[in-house]
């Protein structure tokens, strides 16, 4: 075994979970500065399979989704994580979190919302249909509105 890894043992074995997360976040931005997004990429794909070693998926996932949803570029949480490794995505046209949003969050949706209480589900989704048609009518005429409506009128009664 080399010398570093030796240390990192010895240093990483002293620490409580709380110093590692400390470590871990304030370690990323300056990992990650001198990184293009096809090495992040890379790098992402190489760790996702040790990273997930044990971890129940389904059991997080909601609690991924509130603080996908909650966190901003400037916050900590995935979101701000996935907003400093986008790279160079925004200069080829749509944010790369708004495009994986689009992808995963059906998917996501369909996954969690069955293992989710009645009652926590039915105040869940009303906020999230609520603010479906309160952002996705911005900057629509009011034809264009009534449109939508029907066309949501119409997926809620099938």
């Amino acid at each position: 075994m080399r010398m570093m890894d030796k240390m990192m043992d010895f240093m990483v074995g002293r620490m409580s979970q709380e110093e590692k997360q400390l470590m871990m976040d304030r370690m990323m931005d300056r990992f990650f500065a001198d990184m293009t997004a096809d090495d992040k990429s890379k790098m992402m794909a190489q760790m996702m399979p040790k990273m997930m070693e044990g971890v129940n998926v389904m059991e997080m996932m909601p609690q991924m989704m509130v603080n996908m949803m909650g966190g901003e570029e400037s916050e900590g949480g995935m979101m701000g994580m996935m907003s400093r490794m986008k790279g160079d995505n925004q200069k080829k046209g749509m944010p790369m979190m708004p495009q994986m949003m689009m992808e995963m969050m059906p998917k996501c949706l369909k996954m969690m919302l069955s293992n989710i209480s009645k009652e926590k589900r039915i105040d869940f989704v009303s906020k999230m249909v609520a603010t479906f048609v309160e952002q996705g009518s911005v900057g629509m005429s009011e034809e264009e509105k009534k449109s939508f409506h029907e066309t949501l009128a119409e997926k809620m009664e099938s």
